[in-house]
């Protein structure tokens, strides 16, 4: 692995685990429900932009939680620019990453199709 990526690898680990935090336990948007996890972080080589994937769990609205992240991308990039001793902070782009959802969703189409154990 080239030098710049080992870097740019522990830069986006550190930013997931402040961003968590932040969005955890700071943000006070009522807009933002939901249980919010950040599950990935990829950040520009020139570290210019950080794309944030996140994943909300029991969110009143989805899209308003989404644009309410959005809304809030200029306190919560000031809060990791205080946590995170670089030069630059990127200019945050907040992506939702429907994985897990989608992994839940495929665990019950599963369920639904194969046959119970013991029930043949």
């Amino acid at each position: 692995m080239p030098e710049n990526q080992t870097r740019l690898g522990r830069i986006e680990e550190e930013y997931k685990k402040e961003l968590s935090h932040i969005i955890g336990f700071e943000l006070k948007n009522p807009n933002v429900t939901g249980l919010i996890s950040v599950t990935k972080v990829k950040v520009t080589n020139d570290l210019k932009y950080a794309k944030i994937y996140v994943s909300i769990l029991n969110s009143k609205n989805l899209k308003e939680t989404i644009a309410g992240l959005k809304k809030s991308a200029g306190f919560i990039r000031s809060e990791l620019a205080r946590r995170v001793n670089l030069r630059n902070t990127p200019e945050l782009i907040f992506e939702l990453d429907d994985s897990l959802e989608y992994g839940a969703r495929i665990d019950t189409i599963l369920k639904e199709i194969m046959p119970q154990k013991g029930e043949e």
